[in-house]
Parts: C-alpha cells; structure tokens; sequence
C-alpha cells in the first residue's frame, strides 16, 4: 500500500518581513549592543532569525501558495 504524501502549506513570507529582519539586524548591531550587550546580542539573534526564516520561506516556497496569496489579497480589495 502507497503513503499518502502530505503536501505542505506553506505561504511565502513577504519582502517587507525580510527588510524588516536586515534593517533589525543592522540597527541592533550599531544602536543597541554598545550600549546593551545582552539586549543587542538578543535582539541581533532574533532579527538573524527572522532573516534565516525569510530565506528558508523563499527557497523552498510553492508556487501555487503564492497564486493563492494573490487571490486573497485581491478578495479583501473587492470589499
């Protein structure tokens, strides 16, 4: 007997996620660990996270959950 192969739904992270992740980076690393090491450590571990995410998202994201994004987007417009 065949397994049923799962199919993942997985929506694509958008671009303003991974501008977010790097502006959140840049700025911990400049701003926040001079005058805090443990939050601008913090802080830099979790933007790189967010960037990691991002990255993962766009490499291994399907097509078709990008044409379903798009037709809710266009559903909520219509409102």
């Amino acid at each position: 007997m065949a397994k049923k192969v799962k199919q993942l739904n997985v929506a694509p992270l958008t671009g303003g996620y991974m501008i977010t992740s790097m502006v959140g980076i840049i700025i911990s690393a400049i701003y926040v660990f001079p005058k805090s090491n443990t939050w601008g450590f913090t802080f830099t571990i979790f933007f790189t996270l967010m960037f990691v995410a991002s990255m993962i998202s766009m490499t291994y994201g399907p097509e078709e959950a990008m044409l379903h994004m798009g037709q809710m987007r266009e559903r909520k417009k219509k409102k």
